[in-house]
């Protein structure tokens, strides 16, 4: 599944189209996806101006002039793309190969820009485990956005308030990072790499990097700049490109080759000096990839 890096290359990658766009005809194929799509979804966005797009944690979303915010997520295997010419054709260079059927092509904007130049952006999801829902209100105040905690990006993290999240849990301290209740957006892969360039262990319990004293306070820290770090890095190299997830041009990110730890079983450890190796460990049905020699 799309990490927040991801979302927010497809972000990225969208803005410059849509933002300032009109919305000149949106058509949903099917009546659904994960969920059913909003009562008079269509009607609701056509002829509407798109003001802004933003990212909240795994979600993207779209506002829109006098009308809804759309809250997308792209699931295990949803993707834009967009097509600007005539014949069709899909700007960029696929690496991995996409789905070229129509039938997994499920929901089409068809926008103006200021200038007059017209595009479609498509959502495309073979798995349909993506979902397009409707905030009337304030997003933030969307079920599926309510209680989401601090975005792992930006100073607001740090080591005081994530000492402050973790104190007193009792949970591996890769568990409680994947609690989107306390940080918001962090996955599997991105807290493994984390994890390793703190160089604290995954089965550690994470309230002890929240007692007080002076170690378990350089602890939280190094974990906050760590998280923070390694979002940062993924953004700017475009995200991790894994399996189906593909830029909305086409084009992949190279994130997964900075990979540390992740997918490096039986691999020597990178850190200067370490002399360990990854392991791979399963916690609550997913694989966690750590080196227990320098991450303790």
């Amino acid at each position: 599944m799309p990490e927040l890096p991801e979302v927010e290359t497809v972000r990225r990658g969208l803005q410059p189209v849509l933002e300032g766009a009109r919305l000149a005809k949106v058509e949903a194929r099917r009546p659904d996806l994960r969920f059913p799509f909003p009562e008079r979804f269509s009607e609701r966005l056509t002829g509407r101006t798109i003001t802004a797009l933003g990212r909240r944690a795994k979600y993207l979303t779209m506002h829109v002039q006098d009308g809804p915010v759309l809250i997308c997520h792209l699931g295990m295997s949803g993707s834009f793309r967009i097509e600007t010419d005539d014949d069709g054709e899909t700007p960029g260079v696929f690496h991995h190969e996409r789905s070229k059927s129509t039938a997994h092509d499920h929901v089409v904007f068809d926008v103006v820009a200021a200038n007059g130049a017209r595009s479609r952006v498509i959502f495309n999801d073979p798995r349909r485990f993506g979902f397009m829902l409707f905030a009337e209100g304030p997003p933030e105040t969307h079920p599926m956005l309510a209680g989401l905690g601090v975005e792992p990006t930006g100073n607001a993290l740090d080591g005081v308030l994530l000492a402050s999240l973790l104190k007193g849990r009792r949970s591996p301290l890769k568990a409680a990072l994947l609690d989107q209740k306390l940080i918001a957006g962090l996955g599997n892969i991105y807290v493994s790499e984390a994890l390793w360039r703190a160089g604290l262990s995954p089965l550690r319990e994470a309230g002890t990097i929240a007692k007080p004293g002076k170690k378990a306070g350089e602890q939280s820290e190094r974990l906050a700049q760590a998280i923070r770090s390694v979002i940062s890095d993924a953004i700017a190299a475009g995200g991790s490109s894994l399996r189906d997830y593909v830029h909305t041009d086409g084009s992949l990110g190279y994130f997964q080759h900075s990979f540390a730890v992740y997918d490096r079983e039986g691999e020597p450890c990178p850190k200067p000096g370490c002399g360990g190796h990854i392991e791979r460990i399963v916690q609550s049905g997913r694989s966690t990839f750590y080196c227990r020699t320098c991450q303790s």
